[in-house]
């Protein structure tokens, strides 16, 4: 009778062993998603940042040209 205890006792630890190395997979997959999620949202407000500093850059390209124009005459 006490080896049935003990094994089932032991088999409860295996089971629950397994049971938290699922769960600790689980949440560890759910926060990859969220990271690789924030990965794409950072690109794309990267993407968009840099646009702006093309557009920002031309821009100035066009102002100093006006400026070297009006300095000629």
């Amino acid at each position: 009778m006490a080896i049935d205890q003990l094994e089932f006792v032991t088999l409860s630890i295996i089971i629950g062993t397994l049971a938290a190395i699922v769960y600790s997979l689980r949440i560890l997959v759910l926060l990859e998603r969220r990271i690789a999620w924030m990965d794409e949202n950072i690109e794309r407000i990267t993407t968009k940042i840099m646009q702006e500093e093309l557009r920002i850059e031309r821009e100035e390209q066009v102002i100093e040209r006006q400026i070297s124009r009006k300095r000629r005459r």
